[in-house]
């Protein structure tokens, strides 16, 4: 039996994230990792980053992510609180602010509060960037794996699927060479 408590407290702490998705999902993953590992103890740091990875190569919306979670705590049930959780309020949100936007959308101080959304929307992503990384973080291979896709998505104009190819090329290599060990 599922206890209802954790179902209420999805809905608490999904709510209130979602209103911070301000660039997208993955401009929470920092606030939804503090919240699920750190806070409330539901899981720990791998079981997390099994969980987004699995979401991550998932085809669809990033909110897959929050889905898995729901599941994960609470089966068929969990699912469906939490994805209705962190998209209804942004929704109707969005909904509202599109509408104003067709009344007001040409005026100055719109245009301001859209300027002014966009360092908001970047901080949130990176990090949420950093706390993956250091969610991730295994040992010194994972390290230099972080630090070399950062540099290299940074300073060049290379995809990122590259990097994330490479970067799953040189684990496999690792593990089977036996210079890393999966738990």
């Amino acid at each position: 039996m599922i206890d209802p408590l954790i179902l209420w407290q999805m809905v608490r702490s999904f709510v209130m994230i979602s209103l911070m998705a301000i660039g997208g999902m993955n401009a929470t993953v920092s606030a939804v990792l503090h919240e699920v590992v750190d806070k409330l103890h539901w899981m720990n740091s791998a079981e997390f980053m099994h969980l987004f990875t699995v979401a991550q190569i998932t085809p669809g919306p990033n909110v897959v992510f929050i889905s898995l979670l729901g599941w994960q705590l609470a089966g068929w049930k969990g699912l469906l609180v939490a994805t209705l959780s962190i998209l209804a309020l942004p929704c109707l949100l969005a909904f509202g602010v599109g509408r104003m936007a067709n009344r007001v959308g040409g005026s100055r101080g719109f245009r301001l509060l859209q300027n002014a959304l966009v360092p908001i929307a970047v901080g949130l992503v990176i990090a949420s960037g950093l706390d993956l990384a250091q969610a991730a973080h295994r040992g010194w291979l994972t390290a230099l794996i972080t630090a070399v896709n950062l540099v290299v998505t940074f300073y060049t104009k290379a995809n990122p699927i590259w990097g994330l190819a490479a970067s799953a090329l040189v684990t496999v290599v690792a593990g089977h060479t036996g210079l890393i060990h999966f738990s």
